[in-house]
């Protein structure tokens, strides 16, 4: 099985799976994520209860298994200040 290296992103409330947003089209997933996740530049920063399980998945189906690279802070994230995925056209 092929590894690939993500980042994951944590406040006190919530994490985010760093993604970018050209992986998402390729899985052809892009559709199924909500708003609840965030974008910012190329990337997709996907919340951690419903939108990483989807992405998750996919990439598990393809015979991918990720490794995780945490960063967590006691502040709020700033990724809760980026827009909202819908809101940038893919």
């Amino acid at each position: 099985m092929k590894t690939k290296n993500y980042d994951v992103y944590a406040d006190p409330g919530h994490a985010w799976l760093k993604v970018k947003i050209a992986e998402l089209e390729k899985l052809g997933i892009e559709g199924k994520i909500t708003a609840y996740s965030y974008v910012r530049g190329d990337h997709a920063y996907l919340e951690e209860d419903c939108d990483a399980g989807v992405f998750l998945s996919a990439i598990k189906e393809r015979g991918i298994e990720p490794k995780f690279k945490f960063h967590h802070t006691d502040n709020r994230s700033k990724i809760r200040g980026y827009a909202s995925f819908p809101s940038r056209s893919i």
